[in-house]
Order: structure tokens, then C-alpha cells, then sequence
């Protein structure tokens, strides 16, 4: 087998940062992937909720190609129209007031922490904490790392920024016991991913908003993974009609092209030039193709499909929660979904692996279901058929 050979030179020359299945994709169209020996899967994936497009979309292969034949790079130095452009439309459709753009999700996190702290320097607010929630997931660079609710992450990378408290998630009273005039920020994830596909309750977020108000602190949302239509919302903030001064962005916005940033209010637009900055953020070639995923999900229907499919998904997981004790919760938003096993998520994710359908954990028994936007009723029965025989087994 042709992957045999992949899986060996990895094997010898990757650092060991990542588990990868013993598969080795070559290509894919939609909802589909082959891998280099022929086999095709039905990708509920999506390269961890970013290629919402699915593989293979030529709109999007022809937006990077022109712009990388005209401007790949300028640096920040210099504007250029793409960039500006995919700003203002940003902009626009989800009613933030300023924009950052960077490479990922965890840098957004990054240029979030430092936004909150400097616009706590410029009002005297009492101190610089931070509030996160336990159960969590930020990222892996240090400051991402510190406000990440899980020692199975940090514990290794001791000792982290300071100035962090944690409280449980989707509790109110703990969450207000947790806060005080010496909080600059409060840190979020509206639906927690690798936390176990948790979304939030509105009792918790509309706490949070009290407290904004009470203390005069920043709400930053993490929608790196729940973001832009995932949750069959734009954004997930607005399944609870509540904005973050800062909104968090990376996966999905351009459709698989790395890129991220942050949304902003007015009231947190705090950096002056020389506070951050990232060398390839919002780079024309990321922006020609992030342009293409916003025209898609506002202007041709995507997200209203996402809605419709992501609501199916739920329903079809409802319904095989019901059949098999096995499943002990089925729970999430739109096409974000999760199902929680008594046990032995990682033996069925690779049974239907096997099978023909790709899944990825979400926590130690949680599998999670995020498939492209694009995927139709008839791709979800027929992943729902793969799960239900292999959890007959």
C-alpha cells in the first residue's frame, strides 16, 4: 500500500505533536476524500470545522490562483483592495466596529488577552485578570495556553501567565463569585469544542453580560471552531442576542486558507500602532479566499442550508441516542454536534473509519460531528447508517 510508505517518513521525521490516523489523504470533491490508495470517506471532519466549503470547491481555487498571480503578500505596511475590501464586508454583516487579522486561532486568542489588558491600563480599571472557564479550549501558545481549562494541556508547559482564575462553565453563581473590580476580562467559548461540544446556557452568558456592565470588563467569545455558520448562526453569539467586545475567528474563515482574527467594539478598540501586529495577517491571498466563504454564507445560501442540515443532524443523533444505551448525551448547535459514549469513543471512531467515515474526539468519550457546511441530508443518513451499524456491533 501507498500510504505505507507516508505513514514510515512520518514516522521518522515529524516531531511528535500529532497522532495521525493511519490513513493518508490525497485528494478530495465535496464532502468526499480519497486517500492514496484509492479508498474514499465520507469527511465529518472537515479538517477539524475549517473546510466548510467542503474539498475541491473551484470558486474558491480560482479566487486564490488570480489573487496569488496578482499580490500573494505586501506585508501590513502597505494596503492593498482585497484586504480592504474583505474588512469593510466583515464588517458590515456582523456589526463589530473594528477588525485584526492574523494566521490562527490561536493567535487570535493571543491579540485578544492583550487588547483586554491594554484597555484596562487606559481606564484604571483596579487590575488585569482574567476570568476562563473550566472545561475549556484556547490553544497551545502560552498566553492561549493560561486561559485553557484543562491541566492535561497546561500541566506539561508550567508556569503559565499569571493573573488567571477559572470558574465552572453554565454556572451563574459561581461565575459571579468569580468576579471583582480587579477582572479586566471574561473569556469564552460559546459552544466549548475539545471541551466535549458544550454550548453555553443563556443563564451563564447573560450573567456574564452583568457582570460586563457591573465591573466594566471585556466579554470575549472564542468562536475559532463555532463561527462563521458552524453553528447555523454567523456568529454564536447571536443564539443568545448577546455581542462580545471581542470576538475571537480563525478555522473556517477562509475555507481552509490559515488565517484568523478578531472582531471588535468600539469599547475595546484599544491598540495604538506598535501593540501587536502579525507579518502575514490578512494577507491579499488569505483575504481573496475568506472573501469567497462570506459570499457564500450571506449572499448564496449557505447559511441557511447549514441551518436546515445542522437541525437534521441534531435530530438524526436524537434519534440514535434513543436506540443505543450506549449514547449516553447527544447535544449541540447547527452542524456542531456531539454525542457522548459510556465508552470507547476512540474504538468507534475507528471502526467507522474503517467503514468509510471520517470523526474525529471532542474530550476523552465525546465524538464530533463537523462535517463541511455543504453537506446534504442524504450524506448525513448515510453517516448516521456507518454509526449506527458500528455501534450495533
Amino acid at each position: 500500500m501507498v500510504s505505507k510508505t507516508y505513514l514510515q517518513k512520518n514516522s521518522e521525521n515529524a516531531l511528535e505533536t500529532y497522532a495521525p490516523f493511519p490513513i493518508v489523504l490525497d485528494h478530495g470533491k465535496e464532502c468526499t476524500v480519497t486517500d492514496v490508495d484509492g479508498k474514499e470517506y465520507l469527511d465529518f471532519v472537515a479538517g477539524i470545522a475549517v473546510n466548510i466549503l467542503g474539498h475541491g470547491n473551484t470558486r474558491l481555487a480560482k479566487a486564490i490562483g488570480q489573487q496569488a498571480e496578482r499580490l500573494m503578500h505586501c506585508s501590513n505596511l502597505y494596503l492593498n483592495p482585497v484586504t480592504v475590501d474583505y474588512m469593510d464586508a466583515l464588517l458590515a454583516c456582523s456589526g463589530f466596529d473594528k477588525a485584526f487579522f492574523c494566521n490562527s486561532g490561536t493567535e487570535s486568542i493571543e491579540a485578544a488577552l492583550k487588547l483586554a489588558r491594554k484597555r484596562a491600563g487606559l481606564t484604571g480599571k483596579a487590575g488585569r485578570d482574567i476570568v476562563a472557564l473550566s472545561g475549556s479550549f484556547h490553544g497551545r501558545t502560552f498566553g492561549a495556553l493560561s486561559v485553557t481549562g484543562q491541566k492535561k494541556y497546561q500541566a506539561p508547559f508550567t508556569p503559565l501567565l499569571p493573573g488567571v482564575r477559572f470558574t465552572e462553565s453554565n454556572n451563574p453563581k459561581a461565575l459571579e463569585e468569580a468576579v471583582d473590580d480587579s477582572v479586566c476580562a471574561i473569556i469564552m467559548e460559546p459552544i466549548q469544542g475539545e471541551g466535549g461540544v458544550k454550548p453555553l446556557s443563556s443563564a451563564f452568558v447573560e450573567k456574564a453580560d452583568e457582570l460586563r456592565e457591573k465591573y466594566d470588563l471585556l466579554l470575549i467569545f472564542d468562536e475559532v471552531q463555532c463561527g462563521f455558520g458552524r453553528s447555523g448562526k454567523l456568529f454564536a453569539w447571536e443564539h443568545f442576542g448577546i455581542r462580545p467586545d471581542i470576538l475571537c475567528m480563525a478555522k473556517a474563515i477562509a475555507g481552509g486558507f490559515p488565517m484568523g482574527g478578531i472582531l471588535v467594539t468600539e469599547r475595546a478598540a484599544a491598540f495604538k500602532p506598535g501593540d501587536h501586529a502579525a507579518t502575514f495577517g490578512g494577507n491579499p491571498l488569505a483575504c481573496a479566499a475568506a472573501s469567497v466563504v462570506l459570499d457564500e454564507l450571506t449572499n448564496r445560501g449557505l447559511l441557511a442550508h447549514a441551518e436546515e442540515v445542522g437541525a437534521y443532524l441534531g435530530q438524526k443523533l436524537g434519534e440514535l441516542k434513543e436506540k443505543h444505551p450506549h449514547i449516553v448525551d447527544a447535544r449541540g448547535l447547527g452542524l456542531m454536534r456531539g454525542i457522548e459514549l459510556s465508552s470507547g469513543s476512540a474504538d468507534v471512531i475507528s471502526a467507522c473509519m474503517d467503514k468509510g467515515l471520517l470523526l474525529v474526539r471532542a474530550g476523552s468519550e465525546v465524538i464530533r460531528f463537523v462535517p463541511p457546511l455543504i453537506v446534504t441530508k442524504e450524506e448525513i443518513d448515510k453517516a448516521i447508517s456507518i454509526l449506527d451499524g458500528v455501534l450495533g456491533l
